[in-house]
């Protein structure tokens, strides 16, 4: 019986062997970013924009593709859990997060944003879809209903004088 409950358990964060955790984590410690020299200019200006936003957002990239894309997650998991924050990993096809302060379904709505093979277009449109404002589902559900009550007596009004002509 014991080994059915093994099957429940979690299974441990899957690390690339080329991915030193102990290396990124010092590079991110300075400018919340660790990537390849070329891009950490412009992708400190995609993690200030994200501060000036109230977002703490770190941006890892990985010169090549893991094994399996779900090890990017993995690494943003790892990284937010000891710095806390939002974390992007990016890999040349790929893309992970993790985030202790954004919904999990807001931070892959801003996945399907970060798939551009350019990092820094992918950390910036990943940044915009994080801080845009959601539609206003209040006002719009306010309306289709003000728009159903309005089509509803219209209606209304329609067959009660067809009745009353019909019947007189």
């Amino acid at each position: 019986m014991p080994a059915a409950h093994a099957l429940f358990l979690p299974a441990a964060a899957d690390i690339p062997p080329s991915v030193d955790m102990d290396t990124v984590l010092a590079d991110l410690a300075d400018d919340g970013v660790s990537a390849p020299a070329g891009d950490v200019s412009a992708l400190e200006t995609v993690v200030a924009r994200a501060r000036e936003n109230g977002i703490e957002l770190k941006v890892v990239v990985l010169d090549e593709n893991p094994g399996r894309d779900s090890q990017l997650r993995d690494i943003a998991t790892d990284v937010g859990v000891e710095d806390g924050g939002t974390v992007l990993v990016l890999s040349p096809n790929w893309v992970g997060t993790y985030s202790d302060s954004l919904a999990r379904v807001t931070i892959e709505d801003a996945q399907d944003h970060a798939y551009t093979g350019d990092v820094v277009d992918s950390a910036s449109g990943f940044l915009d879809a994080v801080v845009r404002p959601d539609p206003p589902y209040g006002l719009i559900t306010v309306g289709l209903v003000a728009v159903v009550a309005g089509a509803a007596g219209v209606t209304w009004a329609l067959r009660s004088r067809r009745q009353a002509r019909d019947g007189s």
